[in-house]
């Protein structure tokens, strides 16, 4: 298991790099994905969808079977409710697991808190600004900087709270690497391979495009979850990365 001061990341190994999205909603197809992905990959998300379908147990029967999980729930809450559900959710093994920066300072230092008195915590990444949101979503919402801004804003601040990890966008983390520096879990979603289809992602990037910015992991779903031959398209991924480090 990692902690905030530890990692299991070895930069040389693309199957380190690669974190595949089980956007499925139970386990039952979610199994049937992971027989056809053949082991290629050892990191696997498991996101809102899924969680709230079959909870820990099925975390747990992950990390049984060898796997890392990356546990993507994004808490946004006041901050007792953010610090007893990371503990509850820490009981299932996950590696990783998100919480929303905007929750704010107060709100990130209790998680952080919370996740340094457990025996064997998760490594807590703060979700900065969904890839899904461009400039005028978040105009929307009343905030008018630019998405790169507030990343870094709420980078910044996340890291002042204790956090060690962030989620943002391809665009967003080479400036995210200058700033945090070479220690930083800078994880990636939005990754879309040449010719696959973009859907509902606003910022996205390559594999290799991600890795040469300075991305410490990448979150791939649909061009391998919704490949014809998904082990195939974890290769190909794969390769890419490989070819970028």
């Amino acid at each position: 298991m990692l902690t905030d001061t530890q990692a299991i990341l070895d930069p040389s190994d693309p199957k380190e790099r690669l974190i595949v999205a089980l956007d499925f909603p139970s386990a039952a197809p979610a199994r049937t994905f992971l027989t056809q992905l053949g082991g290629t990959c050892r990191w696997l998300k498991v996101g809102m969808e899924l969680y709230y379908a079959e909870g820990n147990s099925f975390v747990q029967e992950l990390r049984t079977l060898g796997y890392e999980v990356f546990l993507d729930l994004k808490f946004h809450d006041i901050p007792n409710t953010v610090a007893g559900a990371i503990r509850s959710a820490s009981t299932a093994g996950a590696t990783l697991l998100t919480l929303h920066a905007a929750g704010g300072a107060v709100m990130m230092e209790a998680a952080a808190h919370a996740a340094s008195q457990l025996s064997a915590s998760p490594r807590l990444l703060a979700v900065t600004v969904l890839t899904s949101m461009d400039s005028a979503q978040l105009a929307g919402i009343g905030i008018t900087d630019t998405p790169a801004d507030q990343v870094l804003r709420l980078a910044k601040l996340a890291w002042a709270s204790g956090i060690r990890g962030m989620v943002c966008s391809a665009e967003e983390v080479a400036l995210l690497r200058s700033t945090l520096g070479p220690s930083a879990e800078l994880v990636v979603p939005g990754i879309r391979p040449a010719g696959t289809a973009i859907g509902d992602q606003k910022r996205v990037a390559s594999p290799a495009d991600a890795i040469r910015r300075g991305a410490s992991r990448l979150v791939v779903g649909r061009p391998i979850t919704h490949a014809a031959a998904p082990q195939a398209a974890a290769e190909a991924i794969l390769a890419e990365i490989a070819s970028a480090l």
